[in-house]
This record gives C-alpha cells, structure tokens and sequence, in this order.
C-alpha cells in the first residue's frame, strides 16, 4: 500500500493479464504495455513517471528456445537491459535491482557457489543474463549508480506459463499426457515457491546494498525423474513405480543440460530472509490452480509441445 506499483510489460506469447485481475483494480497499481528494447519510450517512461525504484525482471527466459534463438535472447536480455539502466542512471533512480539465474554459474556436482564464484554460462539463455550482469554491474563501478543483482533457483507457482517444467508437467498429467523427460532425467533444480521470492525481493529493496550481488536460493533439491514421480503420485493418486513409469516419456537431451547449481544464500540469510513455504504446501497450492486456470493464455497447448533438439547454436533468428 505505500508503493505506486508501475507494470511494464510487452505481453510476449507467455504473458496474460488474467494474472493481473485480483490487483488491476487497485488505486496504487498501475500497467503499461511497453518494450524495453525501445529507448525512446523507456526515456518517456521515467520522464512521465517520475519512478524511484526499478525491479528489472523482463527478459526471455525458456532455455530450450534460446538454442533456437540465440539473437533474439541477445537482444532482448542484454541490449534490453542496457536500454533500462541507461535511463534509469539517467533519471537518477535511487535503486535498480536486475533479476538474474543461478545458470549463470554453469553447472556443478560438488561446488557450492557463493556470490564471487567465477560466472560459466553453458547455454544461450545463461550467457546473455550473465552479459548483461556484467552492463549492469559497470554502472555501478563508473558511476556508484545504485545496483543489486539478484541470482535465483528455479522458481514456481500458480501464473507461470506452462513452457516452464513444473507447470508443464502438471497441465500434461491434468490432460492425461506422459511427462517429456530430457535425457538421463537425473539433472536436479532447486525450487523455490513464488511467495518466497517475493520477499526475497522485499528484502532486497529495503535491505540491500548496493552494488552487491544476492543468491535468493532453497537447499531442497529434485531429480528432473524424481519431480515428474512426485506429480505423478499426487496427481495420478499411484505409488506403483511401473505405473509411474507408463506416465514418463524420455526424449533425447537438449545440446547441453547442467546436472546442478547449488549455491550458498547466507548473504540473503544475513539481510533477515530465508525461504518458508515448505514443498508439499506449495506444489500442492500450485497444482489446484492449474485445475482451474491452464486456459490463462491464448496459446497454452503450444507450450506442452515438446521442444525441438537441435544442434548448440546451429539456427538463429534475430529480433
């Protein structure tokens, strides 16, 4: 209630604004449809809305289209993000807090990272959230302008586009369809329910400093495999792991696939957070909703599709 909360989005294909309906009405909430590819409108923006604070979450984000789409990653995720801080440092907000991943720091089987770990994107996706981490960073180094970097685990909940594992996973099985495992199935995620990264992201902006980077993560950890016999189980009310197993369809893997990224959140831990919502409460709130709101989008069957393999880098479209 004591912010004004300005929504900037350009409603790409996994945008919907039936995710907006319980706040649309509200006298503090305000949105705008807009590109931040586009400089003049961004420069309009914060000239018109006198913004102070800025939470830069927009970018393309699915992993499996960025292989496909190397170049229009690139654009958006780091040309995008040097548009925003640009004039964001030219309208001397008071806090611009960019939204990063963990996959920025490649993948690992034993090393915990923490904040000053060495970045090694592995993918298309990662490398251009790690490129523009970097442009981000350089505004506070030339000119002290005041950045937080985030970096999170996988994060789910109700309103997320089914392109995305957990959903996917759940509106198959809701539809009486295999879960399309990539691979061994062994790669692990950590998930983090929605709610609590909310308050990480409170945290941050009362709490964090800037130019100082955050890993918002969750020690619980699941096998790709093991999350799909978790749904199945919940979903499909069986224990049988042959039964399991007939709701399980193993394709080949994407052209690179990182085992894990666990990391060392002490530094969130230390700023008075740490994640709440246990996992049995969350994917069961999660499943309940898409029983009832997998129509959210025009074009939700499409994001059931599996996703073509393709060679690393092999096609490119641009913007």
């Amino acid at each position: 209630p004591n912010y004004l909360i300005i929504n900037l989005d350009k409603l790409d294909y996994c945008a919907s604004l039936k995710n907006l309906e319980t706040v649309s009405e509200k006298e503090n909430y305000k949105f705008i449809q807009g590109d931040i590819c586009e400089p003049d409108f961004i420069k309009w923006l914060f000239e018109t809305e006198k913004i102070n604070i800025v939470l830069h979450f927009a970018a393309q984000t699915h992993v499996d289209l960025s292989f496909w789409r190397a170049l229009e990653f690139t654009y958006v995720n780091v040309y995008g993000t040097n548009v925003l801080v640009a004039a964001a440092h030219e309208a001397n907000v008071e806090k611009f807090v960019y939204v990063s991943t963990d996959e920025v720091y490649g993948g690992s089987t034993d090393e915990e990272f923490d904040e000053s770990s060495p970045k090694r994107p592995t993918n298309p996706y990662a490398s251009s959230k790690a490129a523009a981490e970097c442009s981000v960073q350089s505004y506070w180094e030339r000119y002290q302008f005041p950045v937080v970097i985030t970096r999170s685990s996988n994060v789910y909940g109700p309103h997320q586009y089914p392109e995305k594992v957990i959903p996917k996973f759940i509106s198959l099985l809701q539809q009486n369809r295999k879960c399309c495992i990539h691979g061994s199935g062994l790669q692990r995620r950590n998930f983090l329910y929605a709610a609590d990264v909310v308050e990480a992201f409170l945290t941050v902006l009362k709490e964090g400093k800037p130019g100082e980077i955050y890993n918002i993560g969750t020690n619980f950890e699941m096998s790709i495999a093991q999350l799909a016999k978790e749904l199945i189980h919940l979903i499909k009310k069986t224990s049988s792991e042959s039964e399991m197993e007939c709701w399980m369809d193993y394709v080949k893997d994407r052209p690179t696939n990182d085992l894990r990224y666990p990391m060392n959140s002490e530094k969130m831990h230390n700023l008075g957070w740490k994640p709440k919502v246990p996992w049995k409460e969350g994917i069961k709130k999660t499943i309940e909703w898409y029983k009832e709101n997998f129509h959210n989008w025009k074009n939700t069957e499409k994001a059931l599709e599996p996703f073509p393999v393709t060679e690393p880098f092999a096609q490119f479209s641009g913007p």
